[in-house]
């Protein structure tokens, strides 16, 4: 199934906005500006050499991507808008990457973002079918339907299969969101920064068991971008090929017939977590064993458990193992390092832009930039996006030049980076000067940008 790759695929810059409550105080206009402001700074290029762009978000009406866009430059480019549920802005990285690998560009610009309503996600269409109404007639037949949110019911009925079947108790569940809110204390996007005790995390509200509160991931409001490149777009700016990071390998899958076998673990997915995870690590021509680090979509604590073993990570039925050990965070049983970003649960979860930014933090890490959290001797790295209905994107990275991540002080990186700072640390804005120099200097529209550039410099 593995695609015969034209030419090879880099990530040149990224960028993100501070994850947050959505609370309507920062329209996605703004969200998106700063996000693609930040990538484009990072990747060092003006908006006139990006030749396809990429709008990823879910809750919005149709060309809200060109709303966004047209605030770099109206340069007539083709600009996508595009909705896959939560694996939305890694479906827009396969986009963009696929036009570079087979021709069709050379440097793409893909941009997700999100402004979400407070509280649970529920069906917006009331008037037509839902698009995971068969999976929850599965689930109504074989568990019953409870008054907790729809997601979290999937989503743990699948940690009660685990449980079920292979002995993992509802301590482990809860060590994962342990695990995950302390890992967020580093990362400076992250929506929650605050770090509980395995009693704390059981003992918040059970919202459907084994899944209390505190491993159920939050609605946002955020964005974040990448800049892709092909190799002959990289050759031309040979500085920066250190930053540069490759997409060795990736795969979107969609369901197999599995998810209607009756079983709570595949109505969540496991069958294409699986085979896209295979795929993408054939193509990159590596194991799960060579992975240091990873970010996993854990929109639920009992999602981590399970996807854990459909990518390779454990045996089936061993990730709870593996977890007891300490084999899934920063120590001396580490095997691999799961979520270093806080993941879903604690950093946020606005569904069009989180694909991308677990693109970021991956690329951080293999950088050498993500010092307050990295993980050592990192060659390779991977990233799972999944949204029911449904769509997985498996993504394999690493460095250009095939070596380990090293740790760069924030001075080095300051130097290196456009934005003059390290992003991968600290949250911070831009200046117009920035600005500026990353927006079209040929189509440039200042009634586009309205006075979006003034609302970014107010939050800083």
């Amino acid at each position: 199934m593995a695609p015969t790759q034209k030419q090879p695929v880099y990530v040149l810059g990224v960028g993100m906005t501070k994850f947050i409550k959505p609370r309507g105080k920062v329209d996605y206009p703004e969200l998106g500006f700063e996000a693609g402001v930040k990538a484009m700074l990072d990747a060092q290029i003006n908006y006139d050499d990006v030749e396809q762009g990429v709008a990823c978000y879910c809750y919005g009406d149709s060309t809200s991507g060109q709303r966004v866009f047209y605030q770099f430059g109206m340069t007539g480019i083709p600009i996508y808008n595009v909705n896959n549920n939560c694996s939305t802005g890694s479906t827009g990285l396969y986009m963009g990457r696929n036009m570079i690998a087979h021709g069709a560009s050379d440097c793409v610009l893909v941009v997700g973002f999100e402004k979400m309503f407070p509280g649970s996600m529920s069906t917006f269409f009331q008037d037509r079918a839902n698009p995971i109404e068969t999976s929850n007639l599965v689930m109504k037949e074989t568990r019953g339907i409870t008054n907790a949110p729809g997601t979290a019911q999937l989503f743990g009925n699948a940690g009660r299969e685990h449980m079920e079947k292979y002995g993992s108790k509802i301590e482990d569940f809860a060590e994962i969101g342990r695990i995950n809110h302390a890992h967020s204390k580093n990362n400076p996007y992250s929506q929650f920064q605050d770090e509980y005790t395995l009693e704390q995390v059981l003992k918040s509200n059970m919202i459907h068991e084994p899944l209390t509160k505190l491993q159920c991931c939050p609605t946002s409001d955020g964005a974040a971008a990448a800049v892709l490149v092909s190799q002959s777009f990289l050759d031309a700016r040979p500085h920066l090929k250190d930053q540069a990071i490759l997409i060795a390998g990736q795969c979107l899958a969609t369901d197999r017939p599995a998810l209607f076998n009756r079983s709570a673990i595949e109505l969540i997915g496991y069958s294409m977590s699986e085979l896209a995870a295979q795929t993408a690590l054939t193509e990159a021509k590596v194991n799960p064993s060579d992975v240091k680090v990873c970010e996993l979509h854990d929109c639920f604590s009992a999602n981590e458990m399970v996807t854990i073993e459909a990518l390779g990570l454990a045996p089936k039925g061993k990730a709870h193992e593996l977890i007891r050990k300490g084999g899934i965070t920063y120590g001396p049983n580490a095997q691999v390092v799961i979520n270093p970003s806080g993941g879903l649960i604690s950093k946020g979860h606005p569904l069009g832009a989180t694909g991308i930014a677990q693109c970021a933090e991956l690329v951080w890490h293999l950088r050498g930039w993500a010092n307050n959290r990295s993980v050592k001797d990192t060659k390779v790295a991977l990233q799972h996006n999944l949204g029911l209905g449904g769509a997985v994107v498996v993504s394999v990275y690493k460095r250009a030049d095939g070596s380990a991540a090293t740790d760069l002080s924030n001075e080095e990186v300051a130097r290196k980076t456009g934005l003059g700072y390290n992003p991968a640390v600290q949250a911070k804005g831009f200046t117009k000067e920035q600005v500026d120099r990353v927006r079209s200097r040929k189509a440039r529209s200042e009634w586009a940008l309205q006075d979006i550039e003034q609302k970014v410099e107010a939050r800083f």
